[in-house]
């Protein structure tokens, strides 16, 4: 015998749902509120309030000192420089990587060949292997090059580690599209790279967003690649906010450390916002596995 569903259980059950998302919506979003908070409050005020309190005025001193005038150790230069040095080589490791992914997974897709499945499980190694194992092969590559402690060497090592996740992320998706497309290309003549650039890469929209969305999480937020391959003035700005919080010039300015986070996080805040919904539709569009 089967039960009946009521109008009045679908609103329960509607309600329940929409419960449990407000308080994971708020279980998450708690912490940059405090943060935000904290980080417009002068220093009475965080000494005298609690966590959760509104600041009494909008005070924006600690974010022009987190942004120009903080000290990360000896200099006292803020994380502007340290944001710069973020984005001049998190944007080529991003294109570069997405790019040789997307050929990659072209490939092993559409173009296969004799061991391309053992070729791809090989390939799938590099996503499990964690980043303390790389720190010494990756240090003598970049010295026989002579990009150690340089931008150019700080790109490439996010390059070659994140080929893995967006070749996979190509692949899966490439997998769904009919071979008799490429086929039909090749009876007309079509190249290579010609099939490429006008049938498969327009296509791969969603994916590219998919791959832009992480490859940039994954090097913005990275601090041990940082650390350990670059040092002084060519640092990223995770390495910057380390050094701003654990430099202590006397009293302890929560407010600024609290900016100065806000400020390192902002980016990868506003591509969620901004990108979040292409991730969702990239990722069900390569759902489908080959």
């Amino acid at each position: 015998m089967s039960a009946t569903i009521t109008p009045g259980s679908n609103r329960v059950a509607r309600f329940f749902v929409y419960a449990i998302l407000f308080l994971a919506c708020l279980y998450y979003l708690l912490p940059l509120f405090v943060m935000l908070s904290t980080s417009l409050k002068n220093l009475d005020e965080i000494r005298a309030g609690n966590l959760l309190s509104l600041p009494k005025s909008l005070n924006f001193d600690a974010w022009a000192k987190a942004w120009g005038t903080a000290c990360t150790g000896v200099q006292c230069e803020g994380l502007k420089g340290y944001l710069w040095n973020s984005i001049r080589f998190t944007i080529p490791a991003i294109f570069i990587s997405t790019l040789m992914g997307a050929i990659t997974g072209y490939v092993l897709a559409l173009w296969r060949f004799k061991g391309s499945n053992v070729l791809f499980g090989l390939l799938l190694l590099g996503c499990f292997i964690p980043f303390q194992v790389v720190l010494l092969p990756m240090a003598q590559t970049l010295g026989w090059l002579g990009m150690a402690n340089t931008t150019a060497g700080l790109v490439l090592v996010h390059v070659v580690y994140g080929l893995a996740f967006t070749t996979l992320f190509f692949r899966n998706f490439y997998v769904t599209i009919p071979a008799e497309l490429v086929k039909a290309a090749k009876i007309d003549g079509a190249s290579f790279f010609q099939i490429f650039r006008r049938i498969i890469f327009p296509l791969s929209i969603p994916t590219i967003m998919v791959t832009f969305i992480w490859q940039f999480t994954q090097i913005w937020n990275d601090y041990l690649f940082g650390v350990v391959f670059s040092s002084g003035e060519q640092q990223p700005i995770t390495a910057g906010l380390n050094n701003l919080v654990n430099t202590s010039t006397g009293v302890k300015e929560y407010n600024v450390d609290m900016a100065a986070a806000v400020i390192a996080a902002l980016p990868t805040l506003l591509v969620y916002i901004v990108a979040g919904k292409y991730f969702i539709r990239g990722m069900t569009a390569g759902a489908v596995k080959g």
